[in-house]
């Protein structure tokens, strides 16, 4: 068979989503601050919006010409734009924007500040280092973490720094140079012994535990930076540390010839000490949250208002609708330009409404269902789906989602995500559901009111819990202690 070119008509059905119906999506999908900057943008490249200043009204309430009317009807039906009923399940939109309380937020200005390394490295430079350990240092300071922890072994860096070191030979000898002078180091490799002696000077610097390889050594570190070499907790780690970190107190009282509470005394020393002690130099962004949403109990009614006083109000500009109406100045690509910018331009304010109307809807039906938790507390919160929400408010679950998807809310209760106020549920006896948010708040209470010199067991909290009404499984419990970084019974018992 010879290979050959042919032509064939198929005929297939294809699902195809509006362009338009992605950028909705993403509308619905973006916290405030994003849509703030994402409307400044809108504003650069499209002249059919302009800019709504606070004391001017937005005109969304006069009448229309009919040459202008007539103008975005047709350019509305050029379009074929359709996704409200794709996205909200036909949600309707109308009636003039209403005004809420501006809210001013302060960005704090970044300042640049050292990292770890560079902490480290001007400390390195007071103790008149030669070339060679200058130069071995910066192998160390490229192995230890944000958290202040060696990541690699003594022959790791050894090796490494040999590497770099022949690197470098080779370097100068295509430059012509020899390896030598004040300012390079020695020719001859290093060794394990050098990196032990320089990695002692390096766990002397500031702070306490620094170069440590693992978390013994960090303790060990610290206390001995502070004098307490002779102390029992500088023995317990040094002797006895996977039996301090089992919390065998008993054992090692028997151990040390001591009383039980003299071994937990000296442990509840060491959990003063920092674990890691390169994190305060650690650069992480600092993530400024401002709510899109705002709760308030008025005159005992909770009332949901949008927090978007700060967001840009547009609107169609009334000189460019007035040129785009007069179809003879226009033709061909201008004429398609001129179209797909007031196509876009409309879309987008009605697309902007849509979302406040959306979010609106879900923030609403949320404070309905969940008042007994802005009333008295998490351990009445209710159990709450996503579809649950959608099937109320006649909405598509995935929008619901993307609603509430990195969206706060302020509250009367503190700023919270959206997500706070959908969890699972577990049966109770009464034939109701209980939240496993709310059975965790009651987990943790239980434990922070036990006796600390016998504290509640996994079966002992299913008991109470039962008491109260709530089902749970003994795994369960378990489970969401783990979750709540709350450790076992034996591990909590206080002598």
């Amino acid at each position: 068979m010879k290979p050959s070119l042919q032509q064939q008509a198929v005929l297939r059905q294809e699902l195809r989503m509006n362009p338009r119906l992605y950028q909705a999506m993403d509308l619905l999908y973006m916290p405030l601050q994003d849509l703030q900057q994402h409307l400044k943008e809108e504003l650069l490249v499209n002249p059919f919006l302009e800019l709504v200043e606070p004391d001017e009204p937005d005109g969304s309430a006069e009448p229309k010409p009919e040459a202008e009317q007539k103008e975005r009807e047709e350019a509305e039906s050029a379009e074929e734009m359709n996704w409200e009923d794709i996205l909200l399940d036909g949600f309707q939109v109308g009636g003039a924007r209403p005004q809420f309380e501006d809210r001013e937020y302060f960005e704090r200005v970044p300042v640049e500040t050292p990292d770890l390394a560079d902490y480290l490295r001007d400390q390195l430079r007071l103790l008149e280092l030669t070339p060679r350990q200058e130069f071995l240092a910066e192998e160390f300071l490229g192995d230890i973490g944000e958290d202040g922890y060696l990541q690699a072994t003594l022959e790791q860096i050894v090796q490494g720094a040999n590497d770099a070191l022949d690197a470098a030979r080779r370097e100068r000898a295509e430059a012509g140079r020899e390896v030598g002078g004040e300012s390079a180091p020695e020719a001859r490799p290093f060794t394990l012994a050098e990196a032990e002696e320089l990695l002692r000077m390096i766990q002397r610097l500031d702070p306490p535990g620094i170069g440590a390889r693992d978390l013994r050594e960090c303790l060990l570190l610290q206390l001995r930076e502070s004098a307490q070499t002779e102390s029992l907790a500088y023995r317990l780690v040094q002797e006895a540390f996977d039996d301090l970190v089992a919390h065998r107190w008993s054992e090692l009282a028997k151990r040390y010839g001591l009383e039980a509470k003299a071994v937990q005394e000296a442990a509840d020393q060491l959990a003063k000490l920092d674990p890691k002690p390169g994190l305060r130099f650690s650069r992480s962004d600092d993530a400024y949250v401002i709510p899109d949403l705002v709760v308030d109990k008025i005159d005992g009614e909770y009332r949901v208002f949008l927090n978007d006083g700060g967001m840009p109000r547009l609107r169609l500009s009334r000189v460019y609708r007035e040129l785009a109406a007069d179809k003879k100045k226009f033709v061909g690509e201008n004429r398609e330009f001129i179209t797909e910018k007031l196509n876009s331009a409309t879309w987008l304010i009605q697309a902007i409404e849509q979302r406040r109307q959306t979010m609106l809807k879900v923030m609403n039906f949320i404070v309905d269902r969940q008042r007994d938790f802005f009333e008295k507390g998490i351990e009445h919160l209710k159990p709450l789906t996503l579809r649950e929400v959608a099937d109320v408010i006649n909405m598509h679950e995935s929008t619901v989602s993307r609603v509430t998807n990195q969206k706060y809310v302020q509250t009367p209760r503190g700023v919270l995500p959206l997500k706070f106020f959908f969890s699972s549920s577990l049966e109770t006896t009464t034939g109701e559901e209980a939240s496993a948010r709310a059975v965790k708040a009651q987990i943790q209470k239980l434990v922070g009111e036990e006796n600390p010199r016998d504290p509640l067991t996994d079966s002992q909290i299913v008991a109470a819990l039962q008491a109260r009404g709530i089902r749970i499984a003994r795994r369960t419990v378990a489970k969401y202690r783990d979750q709540l970084g709350i450790l076992p019974a034996r591990m909590r018992r206080r002598v």
